[in-house]
């Protein structure tokens, strides 16, 4: 089995490329998606006890509250990041273990690279879009204003950073453009597993 990393900055399209794979029969481990449940189910307590009860007031976590807190402080984030990442790497192995048969799995990451995730990955494959057209989808997608999508942009980072680092850039300038793109991709990934 291969483990193939996925990432992109917020806004790049990954998500949707990932569903696409997802349709293919690809198993895909969305470590942005585990995290989320893991926070409002075995996470809940210790974030309460860390940050206050009153980011889940309605029952589950108001992720615009967090947002809000650990993207206007870095140690909030890296606090909130040491709770979150041991926990997904706990539930990526039993993915793993639950997809042994697979030649290929997918392991999606936001901060991929900024987490040193990548080291753990055969091959690593970067989504990338201009900076307008991330900021365009967030804006869409989670209805905040361009300064908040920025902040977050903040957080993550360059694709100038991330490009040297990747064995596979998808330019996503259109979504037909990137899933062809994709495909040739997988096409090589799953060649060079069958040699």
């Amino acid at each position: 089995m291969k483990i193939i990393g996925l990432t992109g900055g917020i806004g790049s399209g990954k998500s949707t490329l990932m569903r696409w794979l997802q349709s293919k029969g690809i198993p895909c481990f969305e470590s942005d998606k585990v995290g989320k449940e893991l926070l409002n189910t075995e996470l809940k307590q210790e974030i309460i006890d860390n940050f206050g009860s009153q980011l889940y007031a309605t029952g589950n976590l108001d992720r615009k509250q967090l947002a809000e807190l650990v993207f206007n402080d870095t140690a909030i984030l890296k606090k909130l990041n040491k709770i979150v990442h041991p926990a997904v790497g706990d539930a990526f192995k039993k993915f793993k273990e639950e997809n042994k048969a697979a030649p290929i799995i997918i392991k999606e990451s936001a901060i991929l690279f900024e987490e040193g995730i990548y080291k753990k990955c055969d091959s690593v494959i970067l989504v990338c879009a201009t900076q307008e057209e991330r900021i365009s989808r967030v804006k869409q997608r989670d209805g905040v204003s361009r300064k908040a999508v920025l902040r977050r942009m903040a957080n993550q980072w360059d694709d100038v950073k991330k490009r040297p680092l990747a064995d596979f850039i998808i330019e996503n300038n259109s979504i037909e453009s990137a899933k062809n793109q994709f495909e040739a991709v997988l096409t090589e990934l799953l060649t060079k597993e069958k040699d």
